[in-house]
């Protein structure tokens, strides 16, 4: 029996362990929380003193929220338990906002980022001439370099997918090639044909003597793999970690999750996208209809900015920074110039809202076009300002959303925006043969972005996530070609689309929108 056989047969076994984790770590965090509640009342019971003094102190929080910098949307969604429960509405922010556990996190992110810096390349000639082509692209590099040291590259040959099938079998190709090292990160990772084909090709390269790195999110512990399984790979010669394994104790840090997908190969090639290891992703398993995703391959220089990124997070909970070297590889030369180039992180704890900036980016600098494929659609208000005002200016927007949704509660959320936007000119429509996992933008024939960021919250305020900007490259005709076709598969939405909704269903969607920040 291979390796992915007998993990898959170890994973269909302990099944009902990890659902019987999954409801111990959720009595952990309800007994936490009824405690709190439970102390707070009989507190406010005890004493006047006390409760007035609660009182003055959410006044005080409130005027904190108000005042300090940040989403206007969080702001009000903060607001809002505190002006229903006064005094545990203010603990409770204050609990988050005072979590030591994040702000040491953010902390050591930025140490890294700035340990990195050292390695990464000065682009300052290829980012003239791409500013000389393009003013607006060539501010948004000079921005991602400075609040994500994240240079433009040229020297780069990119690779689109319009399903996981077909980047699946390139996947498999790539790392069959592998000579150096091998890093693999991905949100989430289940059991099946995809991860049993990779974890046989992991094996078999770390006994070639290949370094093989693989990192999944901590979540997966609930319900996809067991505690032992970095110990599993361990065994088998694989180093392998898990982002923030969830606990039966109530911290903050569980919101930040690592929701990136990447693959770097040699330092030569990269994978990244939407797509994770399990077999949904690759139409192996049917869930929610026909599952379309996008992914891209990278060759070439920029494939060392994803590789760094791993790196980076990968070291997060490591006491001495790692020497970078040996991943350092020298500058590709031989590969034609296809356009620029620029991968970027997303990081949830800073100030910068990098994500958020460069969709903004491309909808307030089109001319002609801004087509958008996403799997939920949760706008903050300056994202239905630029898109709203995009289409006031003359441009075509046009979001592809899924037909058939894998999280009803967030589908719901979603309807509530699209009068809003319909009334204002953007088109909607839904992919009717199943799911669209895909994050795209692509404007105007020349600029797109495809990676892991969703037009939601949990993506442009509280996930660790990545993509990839082009401009001018020749792939990019190919994702409009993309969208183009699989618009012909689509539902046009109408306004009066939401009145069929059922009653408690568009109420539902309206009360969640209250508290949408926040989850």
């Amino acid at each position: 029996m291979n390796m992915g056989e007998r993990v898959n047969q170890i994973l269909g076994k302990v099944k009902t362990v990890i659902y019987g984790r999954f409801a111990m770590i959720l009595l952990g965090f309800l007994a936490q929380l009824i405690l709190l509640v439970v102390g707070y009342i009989v507190l406010r019971n005890y004493s006047y003193l006390f409760y007035a003094l609660f009182l003055v102190i959410s006044a005080i929080v409130v005027i904190y929220i108000y005042n300090a910098p940040g989403n206007p949307d969080l702001k009000l969604s903060w607001m809002l338990p505190i002006a229903i429960f006064p005094i545990f509405g203010a603990v409770f922010y204050m609990t988050i906002v005072m979590q030591p556990g994040t702000t040491v996190l953010y902390e050591r992110i930025t140490d890294l980022g700035e340990y990195t810096k050292k390695y990464v390349r000065p682009r300052n000639d290829t980012r003239d001439k791409l500013r000389a082509k393009s003013p607006h692209m060539g501010q948004l590099a000079c921005y991602l370099e400075k609040y994500d040291n994240s240079p433009v590259y040229d020297n780069t040959h990119i690779k689109y997918y319009a399903l996981g099938d077909s980047q699946f079998v390139d996947m498999v190709e790539e790392l069959k090639k592998a000579k150096e090292f091998i890093f693999m990160e991905f949100f989430i990772v289940s059991g099946g044909q995809m991860l049993g084909t990779v974890l046989d090709i992991l094996k078999e390269k770390a006994r070639e003597g290949v370094e093989v790195r693989f990192m999944c999110d901590g979540t997966n512990v609930l319900w996809n793999l067991p505690n032992f399984f970095p110990q599993m790979l361990e065994a088998e010669g694989i180093h392998c970690k898990m982002f923030a394994p969830i606990r039966p104790v109530f911290s903050t840090h569980y919101n930040n999750r690592d929701h990136r997908k990447i693959l770097v190969i040699d330092g030569k090639v990269a994978f990244t996208g939407g797509i994770n290891l399990a077999d949904e992703y690759i139409n192996e398993k049917e869930r929610f209809g026909h599952w379309k995703d996008v992914g891209i391959m990278l060759q070439g220089d920029a494939v060392e900015r994803l590789t760094y990124m791993f790196l980076e997070l990968w070291n997060v909970d490591s006491i001495e920074p790692e020497a970078y070297e040996k991943y350092a590889l020298p500058q590709d030369a031989s590969l034609p110039s296809d356009g620029y180039v620029i991968p970027y992180g997303v990081c949830p704890l800073g100030p910068e809202r990098v994500g958020q900036m460069v969709y903004l980016e491309i909808l307030n600098t089109a001319h002609t076009y801004v087509h958008i494929m996403t799997p939920y659609l949760i706008p903050d208000y300056q994202m239905l300002t630029a898109m709203t005002y995009a289409v006031k200016r003359g441009v075509e927007v046009v979001i592809i959303m899924p037909h058939i949704p894998d999280k009803k509660y967030a589908f719901l959320l979603a309807k509530t925006y699209y009068n809003q936007l319909l009334e204002a000119g953007v088109k909607i429509c839904e992919y009717e043969p199943g799911f669209v996992h895909a994050k795209v933008f692509v404007s105007d024939d020349v600029k797109a972005v495809v990676g892991t960021v969703n037009l939601d919250y949990r993506s442009l305020f509280h996930h660790f996530e990545c993509g990839v900007a082009m401009y001018q490259n020749s792939q990019i005709a190919v994702l409009e070609q993309d969208f183009r076709d699989t618009l012909k598969k689509c539902i046009v939405m109408k306004e009066e689309d939401y009145k069929r909704l059922k009653l408690w269903e568009r109420m539902l969607g309206r009360i969640m929108r209250l508290v949408a920040p926040l989850i």
